[in-house]
């Protein structure tokens, strides 16, 4: 079931609904705000919320991104390490059924 969450960042107030539990949405405000640098740069900053709004998902972007790579590169690797598991075990059975 969806509920409405309301949130401030940057002396802005923002809402949305998710079906997300309270734990998921509170892990996931507190990553926005830490990426975002929102506890000690919210109310000193010279940017306007809007500008530190984009840089802000520039930043997780890039994050997500990285994120992906490594993923990708470590899927390419179980990959591999799976194949080699495979004819391993195929050499093995083809060795014992020829005995």
């Amino acid at each position: 079931m969806e509920r409405l969450v309301h949130f401030e960042l940057f002396g802005q107030e923002f809402s949305f609904y998710t079906g997300s539990s309270e734990e998921e949405v509170e892990l996931i405000l507190a990553m926005v705000r830490r990426e975002l640098g929102a506890e000690e740069a919210g109310k000193h900053s010279s940017l306007p919320s809007s500008k530190m709004l984009v840089l802000g998902c520039l930043k997780i972007a890039a994050r997500f991104v990285q994120l992906e790579k490594e993923f990708n590169a470590f899927q390419a690797r179980q990959d591999k390490s799976i194949d080699k598991l495979i004819n391993k075990v195929s050499s093995g059975i083809e060795g014992v059924a020829e005995k």
